[in-house]
């Protein structure tokens, strides 16, 4: 079975309009119709006594089972919904390649993915975004695009890229999966009119333009949305949320791996603003993916802590397709003339779907993908770490000349499920006249490395969070410009895990001592693997496990790790440049006796 390829322009009209309209109003056959359906009626809010749903060219054609048709499908009273749209998504987050992805998640139900190709764009620039269109040709998932509008994130970090206006303009018209402007995180460019800020988001016209502006309120939140920013994914609170909300932005409510969002994200939703919430994922790594599930684990979730069915669904699913103009034909609702991407399932509860239809033809059942899929490519996207292992950069901190006995530190602190850091003071311990790492006060040293130029540029801090005892994680990972990040308790084992890493040409490593516990190659850009989505997900499992065994005590380490890299988000990161806060934006000192510049 195959599958059109042009998955982000009209439907072929292989029938004639008025064969279509002949078969709506039941003059002749459908080709296909599912009797003894429970329709969940995204339009209306209500879940539609049993009945039957028409098919026919790709579409949905009409209700009720006095008609004629080419072939039935009994759904034996199953719900059947509109198949599920992440709001936004970053693909490389799930460390494989689309075609790998796909295969996760569409028997979960998911047809369509806004995705942001941000990661990618950091390493390779526009060459990575265009990777992304070509390597999901083909796919039974509609992978459409928005443009990186920041590449890099900040001026605090080096990236292997950079996106300026031009470029952003020249990608927003250069395919027909091409959506909009992504998430705009320099938002002190936007609200100071950053002559480059203001070209992107002009570069975008009328089309959408998604925003990325956690802890923004009041009057700056009206300054960034009369930019014509109108959607975003970084509220962390209730109030924030209702705010967004009240001044006309569309909510996009997280749920991922790294940040979970859903539950505080709810108090907000009403009968009344649901139609503008929508669900998104952001970040899911393969080991959620294939356990929990996708898009249909968020609408489940949402459903379990009170909202209605099908207004559940419709965030899933509607609320997005009309945000981004997926009008052409329209999809996200069981109804006459949408697209005929649509889900079966038994029980909320699960909400694991027995069938999911692509344009009327059934490509997955009871979990299992039924097509087959293009072959994946790497061309262009290997070989991306630029630093000379013999070469690594002096991780070593002097204690200052004039210190007190214990200086004291600017330490972040890393917590599981928020991408949001915090700030402590700790004493340094010393030994030598340097600075070292105190697994017993979980202060442990934090490097990262610059990969991208060959100048291996190095920030160096400390954390605490990880609990590690002994040994070294370290990782390519690291948002938003991906460049070498670890976390260890010597700086023998920190460069152990380096070099490592840089052998394998980027991925995930484990080490204790001078021996590599656990391993992860990810040689696409350092970021995805074109291995099977179930070998990621083992991997995921590995490293976390010999995390654990040198005593980290995080669920997901790498996950946690590879988010203190990224200044956009607050309060304390680190990135090759330096301490970063990023509420502040700029960098800081690593002692906390030392003076600020501005002040």
């Amino acid at each position: 079975m195959s599958l059109p390829t042009n998955h982000g322009t009209p439907a072929p009209a292989t029938k004639s309009l008025a064969e279509r309209i002949r078969v709506a109003r039941g003059l002749s056959p459908c080709e296909l119709l599912l009797t003894n359906v429970r329709v969940v009626n995204v339009c209306t809010y209500e879940i539609m006594p049993l009945g039957a749903v028409a098919i026919h060219d790709g579409l949905v054609v009409g209700f009720g089972a006095e008609r004629e048709a080419q072939r039935t499908l009994d759904l034996e009273g199953r719900f059947l919904a509109p198949s599920f749209i992440d709001g936004h998504v970053h693909l490389e987050s799930s460390m494989v390649v689309p075609r790998e992805f796909a295969r996760a998640v569409v028997p979960a139900g998911t047809g369509a993915v806004i995705c942001d190709p941000h990661e990618i764009a950091n390493v390779l620039g526009a060459d990575g975004v265009r990777y992304i269109l070509e390597a999901s040709e083909g796919l039974p998932l509609d992978v459409f695009v928005n443009v990186p509008s920041c590449v890099p994130a900040t001026p605090l970090e080096t990236a292997g890229a950079s996106l300026d206006a031009d470029a952003v303009a020249a990608l927003l018209e250069s395919h027909a999966r091409v959506l909009g402007l992504a998430e705009m995180m320099n938002v002190p460019g936007v609200l100071f009119g950053d002559e480059q800020v203001l070209a992107k988001l002009g570069a975008a016209g009328t089309r959408p333009r998604d925003g990325h502006a956690p802890t923004v309120r009041g009057n700056d939140l009206s300054g960034y949305l009369v930019a014509g920013i109108g959607a975003d994914h970084e509220s962390v609170t209730a109030d924030e949320a209702r705010d967004k909300l009240r001044q006309g932005m569309m909510l996009q409510i997280r749920e991922g791996s790294a940040a979970k969002n859903l539950r505080e994200m709810l108090k907000v939703v009403t009968p009344g603003n649901a139609y503008r919430c929508m669900f998104c994922t952001d970040d899911r790594h393969p080991h959620d993916l294939l356990t929990d599930g996708h898009i249909n684990a968020v609408v489940r979730d949402a459903v379990d802590a009170g909202i209605p069915e099908a207004v559940a669904c419709a965030m899933g699913s509607f609320t997005a397709a009309r945000h981004y103009g997926l009008t052409h034909p329209p999809r996200g609702a069981v109804a006459p003339g949408y697209l005929a991407d649509l889900i079966a399932f038994e029980r909320f509860e699960t909400l694991k779907p027995s069938h999911v239809f692509k344009r009327g033809q059934v490509v997955a059942r009871d979990g299992e993908l039924l097509v087959g899929l293009p072959a994946a490519t790497t061309d262009g996207t290997t070989d991306t770490v630029h630093v000379n292992p013999q070469r690594l950069p002096e991780i070593r901190i002097p204690a200052p000349a004039a210190a007190s006995e214990s200086p004291e530190l600017r330490v972040i602190v890393a917590e599981h499920g928020s991408l949001i850091t915090e700030e402590t003071r700790k004493p340094a311990t010393l030994r030598d006249g340097t600075v070292i790492s105190d697994p017993a006060s979980d202060t442990l040293k934090l490097v990262v490395v610059e990969r991208h130029t060959g100048e291996a540029g190095t920030g160096v801090a400390f954390v605490t969070g990880f609990g590690l005892q002994r040994g070294a994680l370290a990782t390519s990972v690291a948002h938003d410009s991906h460049n070498l990040i670890a976390v260890g308790v010597t700086d023998a084992e920190i460069h152990f895990a380096l070099r490592e890493l840089i052998r394998l040409q980027g991925g995930c490593v484990v080490v204790d001592g001078e021996q590599v516990t656990a391993t992860f190659a990810l040689p696409v850009a350092g970021l995805m693997s074109p291995a099977p989505i179930e070998e990621a997900a083992q991997a995921e499992r590995d490293l976390t496990t010999a995390a654990k065994q040198l005593g980290c005590k995080l669920p997901n380490p790498f996950m946690t790790l590879s988010f203190l890299a990224l200044p956009p988000i607050p309060k304390l990161k680190l990135t090759d440049r330096g301490l970063v806060d990023a509420e502040r934006f700029e960098v800081v000192p690593l002692f906390a006796s030392e003076p600020l510049e501005s002040q």
